[in-house]
C-alpha cells in the first residue's frame, strides 16, 4: 500500500525550543496518540536553528484532513495551545511536505 508521508518543520519564535518541545512531550503527542495521528519519527536541529522537524504518515492526502481537522477542532489541544502560549506564540512558521517512499528504497 501506498502511503502518504508529511514532513513538518517548525520554526520557533527566538528562545521557544525549550517550550515546543514540553508541548510536544507534555500534550500534543498524546492527542496525535488519541486522533489517530501517526508520528513515525522526529528530530530536534543541531546546527543551532530554532527548528523541529517530524514526519507522519496517512494513508492518503483525504485523511491527512480529516484527522488534522479533528486535531485543529480538539477542546484539549486548543487549551493546551492557548495556556502554552500565555507569554507570546511559540511555533513562527510550519513547512508542510508530502512525499511518497520511493519504490526502490525498502526500510
Amino acid at each position: 500500500m501506498v502511503m502518504l508521508y508529511e514532513l513538518r518543520i517548525y520554526t520557533m519564535y527566538e528562545g521557544k525550543m525549550e517550550a515546543i518541545q514540553q508541548r510536544f512531550s507534555q500534550h500534543t503527542l498524546m492527542i496525535f496518540e488519541r486522533l489517530g495521528i501517526k508520528v513515525t519519527d522526529f528530530w530536534i536541529d543541531q546546527t543551532g536553528l530554532s527548528k523541529l522537524y517530524y514526519v507522519l504518515a496517512y494513508k492518503d492526502m483525504d485523511e491527512r484532513q480529516k484527522i488534522w481537522g479533528a486535531f485543529r477542532q480538539d477542546p484539549e489541544w486548543l487549551e493546551v495551545k492557548r495556556k502554552s502560549e500565555e507569554d507570546g506564540p511559540i511555533v513562527e512558521n510550519i513547512q508542510e511536505i508530502f512525499m511518497n517512499r520511493a519504490s526502490f528504497f525498502t526500510p
